[in-house]
This record gives structure tokens, sequence and C-alpha cells, in this order.
């Protein structure tokens, strides 16, 4: 009998030895798993703040779009203000109005450069480029000079008469 519990000892010695073994299988797979997981996770997370990055650039260059497109349009009212208004208005009440939308179309290019030029606080790296800094500065400084000479030809130019210009002499 004494040596039947030797062997019972000793069977369920290697019986738990194999119970441990398979569960630190399981243990080693299942930690194999979880890192797999853990690198496509990271890996779809840096995925999202890329493409977050390039929707951020696109939402600036659209909010850039939008403040050129209200600069020209007021410079295109005031235009039309003058040419439209003239002898229905008092003179100094079509300046005035003319000067306002100027003044405001200039004011859009400059907020259009300022907006893209400082954006907040710096975004994810993007894969997509910018609109060059240079090119909105050359573009929207034309623009403005294109308002400022319709405010010259506005305030200066040849007054209306019947919708054309009457020539001096």
């Amino acid at each position: 009998m004494a040596s039947a519990q030797p062997k019972t000892a000793e069977t369920a010695v290697k019986q738990s030895a194999r119970t441990l073994a398979q569960h630190s299988r399981k243990v080693a797979a299942s930690a194999a798993e979880t890192k797999q997981a853990a690198a496509a996770i990271e890996e779809s997370a840096d995925l999202n703040t890329r493409l977050a990055a390039d929707r951020n650039i696109l939402a600036a260059e659209r909010t850039y779009a939008a403040w050129v497109r209200t600069g020209l349009f007021a410079l295109a009212s005031a235009v039309g203000a003058r040419a439209l208004l003239d002898g229905v208005v008092p003179g100094w009440l079509v300046l005035a109005d003319a000067t306002m939308l100027i003044a405001f179309s200039i004011f859009c290019f400059a907020a259009a450069v300022w907006r893209q030029l400082e954006p907040g606080p710096p975004p994810p790296v993007p894969q997509l480029h910018q609109i060059p800094r240079a090119a909105l500065i050359a573009i929207n400084g034309f623009l403005a000079l294109v308002s400022l000479a319709a405010l010259i030809g506005i305030w200066f130019g040849a007054p209306l008469a019947a919708g054309r210009a009457v020539p001096p002499g």
C-alpha cells in the first residue's frame, strides 16, 4: 500500500504538470493574440489620426474659399451698387454703400489669409499638402488691390448718367 501512494502522488504531480503546461500554452497563445490585436488597434488609430489631419486641411481650404468667395461677392456688389443705385438714392449714400462693401471685401481677403495661416492648435501631420503661403498672400493681395482700384474708380471715376459713364468734357 505504501508503494501505491507514491504512485498516486507521482501521477498527480505529472497530471498537474501537464495541466500547468497546457494552461501555459493557452496563456502564451492569448498573449500573442493580444499583442497582434494591440498592433492592429495602434495601426488603426494612426490611420484615423492621419485621415483626421487630412480632413482638417480640406476644411481649412473650404473656409479659405468661403472667405474669398464672400470678398468677391462684396466687391461685385459694390460695383453693382454704384452702377444701379446712381440716380435712385443720393450720391453720398451710393458712395457710402459701395465704400463699405469694398472695405468688407478687403477685410474678407485679409481674413482668408489670416485664417489659413493661423489655424489654431497644431493638427496632426497630414498627408495632403497645404496651399503654399506665398500663393495665398499673392492672390489675396492682388484681390485687395483690385478692391482698392474699384474703390478709387467708384470715388473718382466719371459720374454715371442713365447707366453709362458720362465722358468728361
